[in-house]
């Protein structure tokens, strides 16, 4: 009779690639968990393996951080977005709605949120690095847009004025994320509706200031439904 064992199965054996990735993804919850105080020996020790191994991917902490910010960021921000946001064949307002709904889909996360948060009361560049990306590829569209919509001159840069008034838009939307995700307090569930008044609030500031005006002024949600 053929003796019967409980042979474990083998683990496979990941390719350099292989075990680059599942490092960055660890990587990814560890920092999101534990903030960017905590050491890469303790990283080491909560990946199961030795630090040497991985200072053999990652030579630094930074070079890590820098994976963690490529994998987090920058590889869920969609090229459409940039051709959405400056496509004028439809007016800016029903641009806006449509790419914050994608946009807040993709960040409101609490591994994002969490990580973004760390990363600014630890001061890593991750902060930093973000901020700049939504300067340069969100808000200054956005105001660039408008301008347009509304008849104003084109400009190199939008005024300070305009640029806070683009980021109290913005920070009010991502501040959903946080009170929902992180402090985990009760919000509008309606997410299409809290997006479409913050826009509502922000064109209707901005004509205000400039004393002027864009199609579609009035909160319009997904499928072009008006909110009430």
């Amino acid at each position: 009779m053929d003796k019967i064992t409980d042979a474990k199965p083998r683990k496979k054996r990941l390719s350099s690639a292989e075990r680059r990735q599942e490092f960055i993804t660890k990587a990814v919850e560890f920092f999101s968990e534990e903030g960017f105080e905590s050491s890469t020996r303790e990283l080491a020790r909560r990946l199961g393996v030795t630090q040497p191994l991985l200072y053999r991917y990652f030579p630094s902490k930074d070079d890590l951080i820098r994976e963690v910010y490529q994998t987090v960021y920058l590889n869920r921000w969609k090229p459409e977005w940039d051709e959405l946001l400056r496509d004028r064949s439809r007016p800016v307002r029903q641009r806006l709605q449509e790419f914050y709904e994608a946009y807040t889909d993709a960040i409101f996360t609490r591994e994002w949120i969490r990580i973004y948060l760390f990363s600014g009361l630890k001061g890593v560049d991750i902060n930093r690095w973000y901020v700049g990306l939504v300067d340069d590829r969100i808000l200054k569209c956005v105001i660039a847009e408008y301008r347009h919509e509304a008849g104003l001159p084109e400009q190199a840069e939008p005024s300070p004025t305009e640029l806070e008034l683009a980021w109290v838009m913005h920070g009010g939307i991502f501040y959903y994320g946080v009170r929902k995700y992180i402090y985990e307090s009760p919000v509008l569930e309606d997410k299409s509706r809290m997006i479409s008044d913050a826009l509502d609030v922000f064109l209707a500031g901005i004509g205000i200031v400039f004393g002027t005006k864009v199609k579609g002024s009035s909160g319009r949600g997904k499928g072009g439904r008006k909110t009430q």
